[in-house]
């Protein structure tokens, strides 16, 4: 890239990125700690990429989403997915108005700009494969009527790993949709500390300000387009996406027998994007491999499967991973 245009890049990064650390305070002022995971939705929100978040109850998944809502101004529902909800119940359906002899529609709760799926595994799969539409064409048809939804517009779903009576395992195709699957841990000590400190008392949560608007945000998105990628940079990318579909190319011919299949076209493209951000929130005009392997086990865990053959070995697919980012040559 010439100098010029790295210059103006630079230029514009500073002037798009201020509202970062603005951001991060307003939500740390209700969220203790969980520093990773506001990181991985930030990215997620400035790529315009969903987010799934697996935790156990209790890890403030929802309070975060609902506190990030709040503080960038927009439009945000929580939907409790439960064994019993329906479709209609999510997207909006048809109603017959008996006066005028007519139907009209009536919207649901997707048509918002922040939508957190709550145990969104407790819901059988015409439920979950409901959102589909949303996510990835951005739009929600009902009856003969297709609405565009309004921008941004992000689906953050949250799933219990350890509770496995009464969920459903999500669709494949439904996986896929999501930019990055995060694994949200227990406070350390210390911030357990401050959580007990600051949350074990009557009365309500500080309010949280409103520091940036959704216009900031796809300003921010625009940003990301023109962030330097170097081409060795690009086929890294591809190179651990192929190495967990070809792993004897790469050197891996052991795992084999562990992959049933690899990941999908999505994943290289989301691995650019999520890099992009992740250069954008370090205010960085371009993007480096470390970015690339920062959010590669947030972007890639959920789209490897593996063989009975590993689960007997007792073999994630974070293991198989691992071993993809240790042997895959790094430029």
């Amino acid at each position: 890239m010439p100098q010029f245009d790295m210059a103006l890049v630079n230029e514009r990064i500073e002037q798009e990125s201020a509202f970062v650390e603005e951001l991060l305070a307003a939500i740390h002022q209700v969220v203790v700690g969980q520093h990773y995971m506001v990181e991985r939705l930030l990215i997620g929100l400035l790529s315009g990429g969903h987010v799934l978040l697996e935790g156990v109850p209790g890890l403030a998944k929802t309070l975060t989403v609902s506190t990030l809502a709040r503080a960038i101004g927009t439009r945000f529902q929580r939907i409790q997915f439960t064994p019993d909800l329906l479709p209609a119940d999510l997207l909006g359906t048809l109603v017959y108005n008996q006066k005028e002899g007519s139907f009209f529609i009536k919207k649901g709760p997707i048509f918002a700009n922040i939508i957190l799926a709550d145990e969104i595994n407790r819901s059988p799969a015409k439920v979950q494969s409901a959102l589909l539409e949303s996510m990835q064409e951005r739009q929600v048809t009902i009856g003969e009527k297709t609405f565009p939804l309004e921008e941004p517009f992000l689906v953050l779903a949250t799933q219990n790993p350890i509770e496995q009576e009464g969920t459903y395992p999500l669709p494949e195709a439904q996986v896929d949709r999501f930019m990055m699957k995060i694994k949200v841990e227990y406070p350390s000590r210390e911030e357990e500390l401050e959580i007990m400190r600051r949350m074990a008392r009557t009365g309500e949560l500080p309010e949280v300000p409103t520091v940036v608007q959704p216009a900031q945000i796809l300003a921010a998105r625009g940003v990301l387009n023109d962030l330097y990628i170097d081409e060795r940079v690009e086929h890294y990318i591809v190179d651990l996406v192929m190495a967990s579909r070809e792993p004897g190319q790469y050197r891996l011919a052991n795992l084999k027998p562990l992959i049933e299949f690899g990941a999908s076209p999505r994943a290289s493209i989301n691995l650019n994007l999520a890099a992009r951000a992740h250069a954008f929130l370090q205010h960085r005009a371009y993007v480096t491999p470390e970015d690339v392997r920062s959010i590669a086990l947030d972007v890639m865990r959920h789209r490897l499967a593996i063989t009975y053959e590993a689960e007997a070995e007792e073999v994630t697919s974070e293991d198989l991973l691992r071993r993809i980012l240790e042997t895959v040559e790094v430029p």
